[in-house]
């Protein structure tokens, strides 16, 4: 029997990708969800409800790797019950998983948790790297270690090794992601600087998101928090410069906070998600030998532009990227 790996949340956004790289890769997957409906039909699908043990314990018994994701979006108003949900759906989730491996006989061999670089203070002066970082206040910086606090507080076997995952921006050329959404807002003229435009941009290339992943389960020797980051870090004045050269655009409207206000209002969002400074350096992956192919968010975006959706995403043929070079031996360079 194939590697198995379990995936809760897996019908969202990186839930999809992952079900598809891991099932590309020859692994059995288990797809964990409260629904199927955006699930992309890679694996096995179980149901589950996020709070409460059920039959789908039973797939982590022996597995390669569990990865959860679970949990409610936080691209809405912040709300009492919004806040509550966004809270409540990813400690409870990580609860119930971390009872669940407790239970078995036969432990999974690594644990990776989602968590987020907003677990970090706001940071426009210096990076906040993995070993040293400090942590953030708002209730951005409180779901983030809330979340990581029931990670690492559940009582599992020694022989489940745990990882969290402090996610930056994941881009991929998807309805509705960040990707899309900025690119649509340049594309009308709307992609000048946000708020100050000093605040930084912590994001990653879905394949170099995938890679990671699947890179930081099969490293024996790292546990705890890991940045998974580009090493690149543009501050939003950059940032949205590379959206407006991506689709062509010569002018972009700045907006100022007060508009952002209104915007977020308008889009049932929060003006935070494009104001606070997320700068999260990847210093354990870079340490541990990972290598980005796409290092530099220019070429990310340009490389995404023609893969649209989770079908073109991983139909496109692989073209050799800036970061390739990596690999080449100094005579060929």
């Amino acid at each position: 029997m194939n590697p198995v790996v379990v995936i809760f949340g897996a019908n969202g956004f990186l839930g999809r990708y992952l079900s598809r790289h891991f099932t590309r890769q020859g692994r059995e997957v288990v797809a964990v969800a409260r629904s199927r409906e955006g699930w992309s039909g890679d694996g096995m699908f179980l149901g589950w409800d996020g709070k409460t043990p059920g039959p789908w314990a039973l797939a982590l018994e022996g597995a390669e790797a569990v990865i959860n994701l679970a949990g409610r979006s936080v691209n809405c108003r912040y709300s009492e019950e919004n806040r509550r949900e966004i809270m409540d759906s990813r400690v409870a989730a990580t609860r119930v998983i971390g009872q669940a491996i407790a239970g078995c006989k036969v432990p999974p061999k690594v644990w990776l948790n989602a968590s987020t670089a907003t677990w970090y203070r706001h940071a426009e002066d210096r990076p906040q790297d993995d070993w040293l970082g400090e942590p953030g206040e708002g209730f951005s910086c409180e779901v983030a270690q809330a979340w990581e606090e029931a990670f690492f507080g559940a009582m599992v076997p020694a022989e489940t090794r745990k990882v969290a995952l402090r996610i930056g921006m994941v881009l991929a050329n998807e309805p509705a992601t960040v990707f899309d959404v900025l690119r649509k807002l340049t594309a009308c003229g709307l992609g000048g600087t946000m708020g100050g435009g000093g605040q930084r941009i912590s994001w990653i290339h879905m394949e170099d998101f995938l890679r990671a992943v699947e890179f930081v389960a099969n490293d024996a020797f790292l546990s705890g928090a890991v940045n998974v980051t580009a090493p690149e870090f543009p501050n939003n004045r950059e940032w949205m410069k590379t959206f407006r050269e991506s689709v062509g655009m010569p002018l972009g409207l700045p907006a100022a906070r007060w508009m952002l206000e209104i915007g977020a209002r308008l889009m049932k969002s929060e003006t935070e998600l494009v104001l606070k400074s997320r700068w999260a350096e990847p210093v354990r992956l870079r340490d541990a030998g990972f290598r980005w192919r796409w290092g530099r968010a220019v070429d990310a975006v340009a490389d995404l532009q023609p893969r649209r959706g989770l079908q073109g995403f991983f139909r496109a043929p692989m073209g050799r990227s800036a970061g390739a070079r990596v690999w080449l031996p100094a005579a060929t360079r």
